[in-house]
């Protein structure tokens, strides 16, 4: 490997390229990287561990490990092509300008952002380099489509129901295919300039190194990168006769637990290319079908690309103030009953059991995400959708802005509706999820000998039983929170009072679309599937 200095570095000829990782940390289907190592003489592949990563939100220690090693197998893909991950620190603006001029770089390529913020900074980038006489290439591969073709096909605005969503794609045809890796022979000819203190300048870091106290922590539940990705895509479609008989996802026990085929934090962070991902599912169906998959097959992807789409001009749309798209609903501010919920504490086992695992782990059902998502707003605390989204956004290692906030929207019936008059009950629900209460006794385990006529509601147990299993409910474990036969009717007339007003008036949005705020009778999503927001992989869920 030839080591080129800095000196004169501006003065080359030649095509060199640097291609910036954001999401889309793999090298399959990546058309931006394809496109800036044509006719390159030199690359460097970038990754900037930008404060906006860990700034948006407290940033949860499972996915800040899941993304740094999502990098280390970067890192070692590159390394097979002679090449190796440049990891900086520091604001993209003001860091990656100076390496440019540093390493004399012609050519930037990235993958097309689509969520508000990124379109921002990847303006001002593409402003920056235009300066520097820089060619900037982006390409999309994040989503299934161009989101703005969705846009402009819709009228310029984006669709807000699942079913117009559909009706315009449909117009559109198939989404493109997925690109060629990028393999040895690509990138044959072209070099990557390194020094001997490369890992010391631009290494990956660990945890430790980013401050994270590591001691007593877990082992992790999913690994990261694009290998473990295409693994478990592998595995994913072995499942033949799942995918043959693909319809509405047969909830048991056993799916509430991560699944080794589980993909959806692969599909956030990049490593797994959801073109891919699509074609391998439509090739699979056709070939033991014999026949053109039904849009339920690609669900999932849809959903995710339903969301981003309604994302991409709204820069509010992750709060209520200022969003066109949400209803205007009075919450409450109950600091303590947010923390309880958010750190297992409720009283319910299997809402404090959800959470557990979403805080140890990284990731829960989407079953489990509707029960604990109706708990926290318009079914027991009436707590603003924001703040769960905000906690999700922490600890969901497939928590993307777009879905993540669409999918709190949904589900406290701010937006996307559902009928608000049905809620999810703590204790039937999770008793019809969790009959026997394992789930309950692995995550909760100071229930773990709590007889299973009441696991789910342990207060219900008399005292010599609470005694006899070491667990007095209101010591060993909390009373339950709220009285939700009360509280859950209570909040279903809140919520009646605020559509009732809603239904006397349109009010104008930015979208020119008022369809979204929908008569509590009607339900435009009757007969359409509900998202299942990406927990993509249970055996028994897909």
């Amino acid at each position: 490997m030839n080591v080129v200095g800095s000196e004169g570095a501006a003065h080359r000829e030649g095509k060199h390229t640097v291609h910036w990782f954001r999401k889309g940390l793999r090298l399959h289907d990546n058309p931006s990287l394809r496109e800036g190592l044509k006719g390159a003489s030199t690359f460097r592949c970038v990754f900037v561990l930008d404060p906006w990563f860990a700034g948006s939100s407290n940033v949860g220690i499972n996915k800040w490990r899941f993304l740094l090693q999502c990098l280390e197998d970067l890192d070692r893909s590159l390394r097979r092509l002679n090449s190796r991950l440049f990891v900086i620190r520091g604001q993209p603006a003001d860091a990656l300008p100076k390496l440019f001029k540093e390493w004399g770089i012609t050519a930037l390529t990235f993958e097309e952002d689509p969520e508000p913020f990124g379109r921002v900074r990847d303006h001002n980038i593409t402003a920056l380099c235009k300066e520097l006489g820089i060619t900037v290439v982006q390409k999309v591969s994040h989503t299934l489509y161009q989101l703005q073709n969705i846009i402009d096909r819709n009228g310029g605005k984006a669709p807000l129901t699942y079913h117009q969503f559909l009706a315009v794609i449909a117009c559109m045809g198939s989404p493109p295919h997925p690109e060629p890796s990028v393999n040895s022979g690509f990138v044959e000819g072209i070099h990557t300039p390194l020094s001997d203190d490369h890992d010391e300048k631009f290494g990956v870091p660990t945890l430790e190194e980013l401050g994270f106290n590591t001691e007593g922590l877990n082992p992790p539940v999913w690994q990261g990168g694009e290998t473990e990705a295409l693994t478990r895509l592998e595995k994913h479609l072995e499942r033949k006769a799942w995918v043959a008989s693909f319809g509405r996802p047969k909830m048991t026990p056993q799916s509430l637990l991560p699944s080794q085929t589980g993909l959806s934090p692969y599909l956030r962070f990049g490593c797994l290319s959801t073109r891919l991902f699509y074609y391998q599912l439509t090739d699979l169906y056709k070939k033991i079908k014999k026949a053109f998959p039904p849009l339920s097959l690609h669900g999932q992807l849809l959903w995710r690309e339903f969301f981003y789409c309604a994302a991409t001009k709204n820069p509010n749309f992750d709060r209520m103030l200022g969003n066109p798209i949400c209803v205007q609903i009075p919450w409450d501010r109950n600091a303590e009953a947010l923390a309880k919920w958010a750190n297992g504490q409720t009283g319910f086992p299997w809402i404090d059991a959800i959470m557990t695992q979403l805080r140890e782990e990284g990731w829960i059902h989407h079953v489990a995400r509707h029960a604990v998502a109706c708990f926290l707003t318009r079914g027991d605390l009436w707590i603003s959708w924001e703040e769960g989204m905000k906690v999700f956004e922490e600890l969901l290692l497939d928590g993307d802005w777009s879905v993540n906030a669409g999918m709190w929207m949904w589900l406290s019936c701010s937006s996307f509706f559902q009928q608000f008059f049905h809620c999810y009950c703590p204790v039937k629900f999770g008793r019809k999820a969790d009959p026997n209460g394992d789930y309950i006794r692995k995550y909760v385990p100071v229930l773990k000998n709590m007889p299973t006529r009441y696991i789910h509601e342990p207060w219900m147990a008399p005292e010599n039983v609470q005694k006899s299993v070491r667990c007095t409910v209101g010591v060993d474990y909390p009373l339950p929170i709220v009285n939700h036969v009360l509280v859950s009717r209570i909040n279903i007339q809140r919520m009646k009072q605020v559509y009732q007003q809603l239904s006397n008036y349109r009010p104008h949005d930015s979208f020119g679309n008022c369809s979204n705020y929908t008569r509590p009778s009607q339900n435009p999503y009757k007969n359409q599937n509900q998202p299942e927001l990406l927990s993509v992989g249970n055996p028994d869920q897909n």
